[in-house]
């Protein structure tokens, strides 16, 4: 169901969409961390599918902070795969690098 939304998400500008059930519920084109430290500072409390353009230790530490449940990426980090995997989320990521 959501990999058509990925592939929508990589030909876009934003680098990150937040969505549950199906609907986008945040989006940003600002850069790093800060289109999930203001999608947590929201308060949203339910689990969601998110979409970030880079996919970082930091990034899969606020994921779990987010409520994250899947999380799609072209390009993450080894330890990042390897938090997400700790916290029980689900991942696709195109490319893991060291």
């Amino acid at each position: 169901m959501y990999e058509s939304w990925f592939s929508k998400f990589l030909a876009g500008d934003d680098t990150l969409w937040v969505m549950v059930e199906g609907e986008l519920l945040f989006s940003s084109d600002k850069e790093w961390l800060l289109p999930l430290l203001e999608y947590i500072d929201r308060g949203y409390s339910q689990p969601v599918v998110i979409f970030d353009k880079i996919m970082g230790n930091a990034a899969a530490l606020l994921s779990v902070r987010a409520g994250g449940e899947v999380v799609f990426s072209p390009l993450g980090s080894r330890l990042a795969v390897e938090t997400l995997e700790k916290y029980g989320i689900r991942y696709h990521i195109s490319e893991i690098v060291p």
